[in-house]
């Protein structure tokens, strides 16, 4: 995709968002808008004619909408398509499921021809070169995922975790995720940590539905959220999530810091955090994404002693975070997405005490 031109299609009823859109790409050379289509037959009939290498697609349209439009994309001819999403509530629902039958990733709409029309270009345009070499996830390549057990049921004192995972993903993340936690069993030992580069509005919906397919319990983090094992914590759209050492017990802190690396939330906050109050006893996790947020905190982990882990090359959908990890020598584990389960629970059992499944399960994961 270097030598040429990547040639992009923009698929949406609103004749602004049409003109909008290309006018946005017209910032990078190496782009080409080919074409415009107003729905989802229009749409299949340009692919066939333009041949694009990535398309734009609005879910919400009349006639042929843009989830029937992406079922036949993703029949016919996968190519990655990166969905422009509304920051409804509905417009997140929608989007989720995009996701599910492989699109590539998402932005939001912008609302206005204003001041951060600038950043949703530079987001669109970056987005759209990283899906021009991505590989294509097809629908149910994620295949093979348990069915989900019986959660646990809260308690007012749950156990202490064992350690404290903290997890970086970006790009590919969502389904990256799904699989990941569908994996774990009810009783993980551990605590869960999760930055993924999401805007507000989405993160909420995004936990709900890690929630509903894992047996662990998920939610959108709140500063003063106690670790507690089994629980995974979603950091919010829009803020940075650190954590604490208390005489209390454990817990996250928000905040309203400026962006790092052009993100908040950030990776390399939470993991810089994370090696400072926990050590040896922190594990850190650089998934799927585009960019380098979250190397130089995986480096400061290292660093304290903890564990640190980049998932293979092979197993992402854009490699770009865990190869930044890789390649500053930070990473002390590469582990591919199909074992990385099994890896977390050995580590965090192993905190608890070695136990012979334990200890197997770690082997196979080398």
């Amino acid at each position: 995709m270097s030598m040429n031109k990547v040639r992009v299609l923009v698929v949406d009823d609103s004749a602004l968002m049409r003109k909008l859109i290309p006018q946005m790409l017209e910032a990078d050379q190496s782009i080409e808008v080919v074409g415009t289509a107003m729905d989802g037959n229009f749409c299949l009939k340009k692919i066939e004619e333009l041949k694009p290498h990535v398309i734009t697609l609005d879910l919400q349209m009349p006639g042929m909408n843009g989830i029937d439009t992406l079922k036949e994309i993703m029949r016919r001819n996968p190519l990655p398509v990166i969905v422009v999403s509304s920051h409804s509530t509905e417009g997140a629902s929608i989007t989720f499921k995009a996701l599910g039958l492989g699109a590539f990733d998402f932005v939001t709409k912008p609302q206005d021809a204003g001041a951060h029309m600038a950043d949703a270009a530079r987001e669109l345009i970056a987005k759209i070169k990283a899906a021009a070499d991505c590989k294509v996830v097809r629908p149910g390549t994620l295949l093979g995922m348990p069915a989900r057990p019986e959660k646990i049921a809260a308690e007012k004192f749950a156990p202490v975790p064992s350690k404290t995972v903290a997890i970086g993903i970006s790009t590919g993340g969502p389904q990256a995720l799904e699989f990941l936690l569908a994996q774990q069993p009810p009783d993980f030992p551990g605590t869960i940590l999760v930055v993924q580069h999401m805007p507000s509005g989405f993160t909420e919906m995004f936990a709900r539905r890690l929630d509903e397919l894992s047996a662990l319990r998920v939610k959108e983090a709140q500063s003063g959220d106690v670790l507690q094992a089994g629980r995974v914590l979603i950091c919010p759209g829009n803020r940075h999530m650190t954590v604490k050492r208390l005489a209390m017990g454990d817990v996250v802190v928000l905040n309203e810091d400026a962006a790092v690396n052009g993100h908040r939330p950030s990776v390399d906050v939470l993991f810089h955090s994370l090696a400072q109050e926990f050590g040896r006893s922190g594990i850190a996790v650089l998934m799927t994404g585009m960019g380098d947020d979250g190397a130089e905190g995986l480096g400061a982990v290292k660093k304290a002693g903890g564990m640190t882990i980049a998932q293979s090359e092979e197993s992402c959908v854009v490699f770009g975070m865990p190869k930044a990890g890789i390649e500053r020598g930070y990473a002390t584990r590469v582990v591919a997405l199909d074992v990385l389960s099994s890896t977390l629970q050995a580590l965090c059992v192993r905190g608890h005490g070695k136990s012979a499944g334990a200890e197997q399960a770690l082997r196979a994961a080398r």
